[in-house]
Formats: structure tokens, C-alpha cells, sequence
């Protein structure tokens, strides 16, 4: 299950830290589902309306390349006659794949005129040649929005290929032909959204490869009334020919399965999680058996959840070895065939380890593929790994999880699956198995992404951002919030909390002092002794008015606990009506007297308990400072002129009149802040106190701003003396110290 999560703006931070570029083309948009890692090249080609961009792996907004390829005068004019927009006639790159090692396939939608294009790519050279070079893009290609993926030279396509997207296929592309799915034969394809693809080998033998396709469809229900949502997992022969007399064109090989994702109910009863959003595929060493993992949500407009569950392919590939399904009418529910299956096994390729009585697909007897056509549905599903998700989210009014990326890392404790969740309200969220690390605020429209080489590529409309996958400054130099922070990629050195190397990447650097404990976070046996005294911090309130004690963990797993010093003693503040404990601290709707004393923040996490802060609380007698901010008004107006001499901003409530804060401007110079005098006049016996609030809060909001642009010295630097002395050339407080 995923745990609460919070929403870190962090990438302005990391920007600041150096730690993100980001790349923007003023006036172009683009396209964040068309990009493609060339690790070789070392390049992330980009789609774009009207253009392509070769950007630069190691800095995306430094030595990028670009490529005109706006539609022409002709399209556009045919386009607009057909009736669409003049935004909707440009041409927009949505499809780019690897064709060989010197080229890419790229096409654009071409104003409703779709072409396609090999672009050459190189270290030095950026630049295309134009030509139809798919004959199947020759008919009206509308929608593009497709899964994808290639082998040899050849295009596996899904996608739709009529105007009104009636006609969903799967197909594969090439100069010569094309070989598709059966046309308008619901039991193969019936209303699908496709998702992704991919080209994943079975053994040794090159002609038993397999092309996987992710897609969801709709099939009606065992009592033929509503039509059903189902996610699907659909495999074909790389090689496949299609059929001498049947067939001819089409599949030979085409099988689909259901896979499952669901969760057990308290009454027996699974929920299952139906339409896949998006599916990454992680490749390791083996790439026979990468790891499928796969981002679902309900159909339901009841309840709406989330869930990524992983795949094997040795679970996979077992469904489609099993038994086919079988049902005599659309209403009917499946059964397993039990009847006898024909020889060579429907679905299998034309290889040698098929035993190699078929040199292609074509000499297939047409006993199979009138199976293989009445058969194309496997009777057992793919179910997930541990039969459960690896993550959850079902709570009410969430955000809508939308994209998925993965890395494998390795730890101190083993190997964890880091997930990069993307969000339709433009937070990527980073998380392992039931814990969120962190989440990123990027400021697009629908992030689109992938990892490479430790970094992290997240693309929208508006700009391609990058930023690496480590973030260790994030959480400090304690050992505790590095230890308690679980993050694979991060580890405490001795000092601070900084990126993790295994064993042998870097053996000079000495692994004495390392701790981390990503499983357990056990920072009570790592960090003994190693913990640093807690911080103190003096705020002033005003009776009546609001005042925040602002105290926030750097662990989004730990939990806050107040206490109230009295006595000796320390009371846990439980919070009512007028005191809230929020995620940012201790809020005090209406501040009284009695509310001073000391305030102390504790975080437990994992049996570590962690004393952040100690805040000192003093509470200013709001009549006193109102009456003595009346009697400045009402004086003479020469009295009020002081080095704050500016309009002053109001206090943090209003209970005192924001225009009554605003003293006389006259001429001349007092060395003293203008309700100095007065407090002493009126024996006011909190007098120092006030004088330090109002220094804080009110009079310090004009040096605030001309302080923005003037150089503050570092630590130790001696500072340069002058009329305004020490306090001229302070750095700014901020009001929340307040």
C-alpha cells in the first residue's frame, strides 16, 4: 500500500542546487509521449508540432539539434477544407523508433495526411529524408496514439486506421507489406486503447522472438447486458508471414490473455483494477525474463483507485502455453477447450525449436489457422507477482496516476524497484514497495518519462525537464533523516547524507562510516550516539491572533508529537478547536496569554524518537500594542518619523487595523525606531518584548526588500560599518520566525 504522501514543490530547490536543466523551445509544442533514449548516441530524440529535436543526454538544454518538418501549404489548405481547426492541421511527430544504427523512423500526422520519414542520427549530424517509406501509412492514419515497437527494421504497430476510429489493429510495417490483425473481427480486437509494446525473446533461437502488445478492450459479460473492461496482454511471431490461402496478410500468431490485478475484499469478493494506464518494461541482465510492470485503475464511477502490479514472463508465457478458451455464444461464460488442439500448436512460430517442419509461417496447414482464428483468447489469465499489487492507492479525491517508470537500484541490503509515478496534476512521485521517498512538483501538463544513467527525463508540452535520480541534499546531514529516509540511492558517509556507491565503483572511497537500512530504516541501531542536540528557536505572538510554531520532519513516514513544557514536565498537546497540529507545525488560531512556555517537536519513526525543536513561545498583550500604536496616530506626527519610516506591512492577524500601523512621515531623522519613546512613556513592562516583535514583524519589510539586491556577507566575512551599523547590512528575517 502506498502511505500518505505529500506534495514537495522540489524542483525550483533542485534547480536552485544544480541538480536539474530543463529544455524549452519559445512558441513549440511538444510532444512528451514521442521521445527516444539513444544511449549510444547519446541522445533523447523529441517530437514536437512542426519540428524534432535531438537534445543532449548529459545536459538536455545544451548542443541541441533541430529539424524543421511543418506540413505543407497544400495539407494544410486540404485539411482545412475537411473541416478542423488550423491548430489541429500542423504536423505533429508521434511516432519515433530506432530503425538501424545510423536511422530513425519518425512520423507525423502530416495535417490528417500522414508520412513517415528516416531520419539519420549520428554524434555530428542531425538530418532527414523524406519518403513514404510504410505503405500502410498511404491510408488515413487519424490517430496515432499507439503503442509501438521495432525489430529489424520493422515497425509493430498499434493503432486505429479509420477517420472515426472503427478500425483498431495491430500491425507490423515495413517497405514492402504490412500484416495486420483480422478487419472488424470483434473477438480479436473489440474497441481497444493501446498501451504498450515491446519485442521480448522466448530462448536462443531469433525465430521464436515474440512482440508482447498492452491494450484494454471491451467484451460483454456473461449475462450479454454491459460491456466489460478488460486489460489484455497480446503476444505475435516477430516472424510471422501470414498465411498462403488464409490469412493472407494477417496474423498467424495472434493470441491474447487477461491480465489480473486486483485485491482481496473483506467479504470474499476481489476488486479488480481493469484499465491499464501505462506499462514499463524492465530489462536486466537475462532479456529473455525483464519484469513487467504495469499501472491500473478501476472502472468503476463509484470508487476510483490505483495500482501497479508486477509480471513475470515465466507467468506469461505459461498462459499462453495453457489451454485455450471457448464459448459458444457471446453471452456464454469461457470455458477451457478440451477438445483436441491441431499439430503445429496454434500461436507458435515457425522456428527451430518448434522442430523446424515449418521454414514459415506460410506453410502452416490450414487446419491451424482456422483454430488459431476461432480460438484467439487463452482460457488462464497472468496473474501478478504474490498474486497482489506492489502498490496502492484507493483513498477519495487522490490525484489520477497517469505514467510509470522504473529503476532498479542496488543497496546495502539488496536490490529495490524504485517507482516514478507520474500524476495528471504535474507531480512525479518517487516511491519502493509501501514507501513513498519524495515528490517532485513539475510545473507542465502531463508528464510523460523515463530513466537512463541516473537520470530522470520527465517531458510535457511546455518543456522537457531532467533531473537526477539522487537527491541526497534533500535530506540533510543527520545520520538519522539519511537512515530513516530509506532511499536506495542515498547513504550517511560520516558526515553528511550522500549518494550511494556499491562495493568496488569507487574503492578509494572508505565505507567505514556508511550507514543505510533501506528494509528497516533502523536509524535507533545505526545512528547510537551520532545524534545532534535540538534546535531552539524564540517566537512572538499577539493575543487574539494567529501564530504557527512551524515544525516540519524531512521524512514524509514520521510522525510529529507536541509537547508542552510545564512543570518540569513535558504534556502532549492532543490540539482542539483553537490549536490544530498540521503538517506544518502547531497552528494557534486565536493565541492567549496562557498559551507561553516552552514547545518541544519530537518525530518517531521506527522506534527513533528525535527531538527537531524547542520553541520558546511569548505572547505580547495585544491592547497594549494597539493602545500604544493609537497613541503614536494621535501624537505629533514629527515623533513618528524614525529609520522605519516606510509603510509597514500588517501583523500576522488583523485584530490590529493594518492603516493604523502606518505612522506619520516628517521631516528629520531620529536615531531611535519610533514606538520606542512611547513604550517607555507608558511603562509598558513588556516593552524589550514588543520592541523585538515589531523590529521582527513590522519594521523590518522595507529592509527586506533592498536587501534582496544588496550582498550580505558570509559567516565570519567582517562586516563594513556605517551609519546604520550592524543591523544595516543584516540578512532578512523571515515573518515565519514570527
Amino acid at each position: 500500500m502506498c502511505l500518505p504522501q505529500k506534495k514537495w514543490g522540489f524542483l525550483l530547490l533542485l534547480w536552485q542546487l544544480n541538480r536539474t536543466w530543463v529544455f524549452q523551445k519559445h512558441g513549440v509544442s511538444l510532444q512528451p509521449q514521442t521521445m527516444l533514449l539513444d544511449e549510444g548516441h547519446e541522445r533523447l530524440y523529441v517530437g514536437a508540432k512542426n519540428a524534432l529535436f535531438s537534445l543532449s543526454l548529459d545536459q538536455v538544454n545544451t548542443h541541441h539539434a533541430e529539424i524543421q518538418w511543418a506540413s505543407t501549404e497544400y495539407q494544410v489548405e486540404e485539411c482545412l477544407m475537411k473541416g478542423r481547426e488550423k491548430q489541429e492541421c500542423a504536423n505533429y511527430i508521434k511516432v519515433l523508433q530506432q530503425y538501424n544504427q545510423t536511422h530513425l523512423l519518425a512520423c507525423g500526422t502530416g495535417a490528417f495526411n500522414p508520412i513517415c520519414a528516416a531520419v539519420r542520427v549520428g554524434h555530428t549530424c542531425f538530418n532527414h529524408i523524406k519518403r513514404n517509406c510504410c505503405y500502410f501509412f498511404n491510408s488515413t492514419v487519424v490517430t496515432l496514439c499507439l503503442s509501438m515497437c521495432t525489430l529489424g527494421g520493422e515497425l509493430y504497430i498499434g493503432l486505429y486506421t479509420d477517420y472515426w476510429e472503427n478500425d483498431g489493429a495491430l500491425c507490423r510495417l515495413n517497405n514492402q507489406t504490412y500484416t495486420r490483425t483480422e478487419r472488424n473481427d470483434r473477438s480479436q480486437l473489440n474497441e481497444p486503447k493501446f498501451v504498450g509494446s515491446a519485442v521480448i525473446p522466448d530462448n536462443d533461437d531469433r525465430g521464436d522472438d515474440k512482440v508482447y502488445f498492452f491494450f484494454t478492450e471491451r467484451e460483454m459479460d456473461a449475462e450479454g447486458v454491459t460491456k466489460a473492461v478488460y486489460s489484455r496482454i497480446g503476444r505475435v511471431c516477430a516472424n510471422d508471414q501470414g498465411g498462403q490461402r488464409m490469412l493472407v496478410n494477417r496474423w498467424t500468431s495472434f493470441l491474447k490473455t487477461r491480465l489480473i490485478c486486483s485485491v482481496a475484499g473483506p467479504n470474499g469478493i476481489d476488486t479488480h483494477f481493469d484499465e491499464l494506464e501505462d506499462v514499463f518494461v524492465l530489462n536486466n541482465k537475462d532479456e529473455k525474463n525483464p519484469e513487467v510492470f504495469c499501472l491500473f485503475s478501476t472502472t468503476s464511477t463509484v470508487f476510483k483507485g490505483y495500482a501497479v502490479c508486477v509480471y513475470h514472463m515465466d507467468d506469461i508465457r505459461a498462459a499462453f502455453n495453457g489451454p485455450f478458451a471457448f464459448r459458444e455464444r457471446p453471452e456464454h461464460h469461457w470455458t477451457p477447450y478440451e477438445d483436441r488442439v491441431p499439430y503445429p500448436r496454434p500461436g507458435s512460430c515457425a522456428s527451430k525449436v518448434n522442430g523446424g517442419g515449418f521454414s514459415s509461417s506460410k506453410e502452416f496447414p490450414d487446419e491451424v489457422l482456422r483454430f488459431l482464428r476461432s480460438h484467439p483468447v487463452m482460457y488462464n489469465p497472468v496473474l501478478p507477482q504474490h498474486h497482489r499489487p506492489v502498490l496502492l492507492q484507493t483513498e477519495p479525491g487522490r490525484r489520477k496516476l497517469t505514467q510509470i517508470a522504473v529503476d532498479r537500484v542496488q543497496a546495502q541490503d539488496g536490490h529495490y524497484h524504485v517507482l516514478y509515478i507520474g500524476t495528471d496534476d504535474n507531480i512525479v512521485t518517487v516511491c519502493i514497495t509501501l514507501l513513498i521517498l519524495i515528490s517532485l512538483q513539475i510545473n507542465s501538463n502531463g508528464p510523460h518519462f523515463f530513466g537512463s544513467q541516473q537520470q530522470l527525463y520527465v517531458g510535457s508540452e511546455v518543456g522537457l525537464a531532467q533531473v537526477r535520480l539522487h537527491q541526497c541534499d534533500l535530506y540533510g546531514s543527520e545520520c538519522a533523516d539519511c537512515c530513516l529516509a530509506r532511499d536506495p540511492y542515498c547513504a550517511w558517509d560520516g558526515i553528511t547524507c550522500s549518494r550511494y556507491y556499491p562495493a568496488g565503483v569507487y574503492p578509494s572511497r572508505s565505507r567505514r562510516f556508511r550507514r543505510q537500512d533501506v528494509r528497516h530504516g533502523n536509524a535507533v541501531q545505526l545512528c547510537n550516539g551520532l545524534q545532534i542536540d535540538a534546535k531552539d528557536r524564540l517566537v512572538y505572538g499577539v493575543e487574539s491572533n494567529s501564530t504557527l510554531l512551524e515544525c516540519v520532519p524531512r521524512s514524509l513516514q514520521a510522525k510529529v508529537l507536541w509537547f508542552f513544557q510545564k512543570g518540569g514536565e513535558n504534556h502532549q498537546v492532543q490540539g482542539d478547536e483553537r490549536v490544530v497540529v498540521t503538517s506544518h507545525g502547531l497552528l494557534f488560531l486565536r493565541v492567549r496569554g496562557s498559551d507561553a512556555g516552552v514547545y518541544v517537536c519530537q518525530t518517531v519513526e521506527h522506534g527513533y524518537v528525535h527531538t527537531l525543536l524547542r520553541i520558546t513561545l511569548h505572547v505580547l498583550r495585544g491592547e497594549k500594542v494597539e493602545s500604544a500604536i493609537h497613541m503614536v496616530n494621535d501624537g505629533d506626527g514629527a515623533k513618528a518619523a524614525a529609520l522605519c519610516h516606510s509603510s509597514m506591512g500588517p501583523p500576522p492577524r488583523p485584530s490590529i487595523s493594518p492603516k493604523s500601523l502606518a505612522p506619520s512621515l516628517a521631516s528629520g531623522s531620529h536615531s531611535r525606531l519610533w514606538y520606542k519613546e512611547f513604550l517607555q512613556l507608558i511603562g509598558y513592562g513588556d516593552a524589550q518584548k514588543v520592541e523585538e516583535y515589531c523590529e521582527r514583524v513590522w519594521c523590518s519589510d522595507k529592509k527586506r526588500k533592498k536587501t534582496k539586491k544588496k550582498y550580505v556577507p558570509l559567516a565570519g566575512e567582517k562586516r563594513m560599518k556605517g551609519k546604520g551599523g550592524e543591523n544595516s547590512h543584516r540578512a532578512p528575517r523571515h515573518t515565519l520566525d514570527t
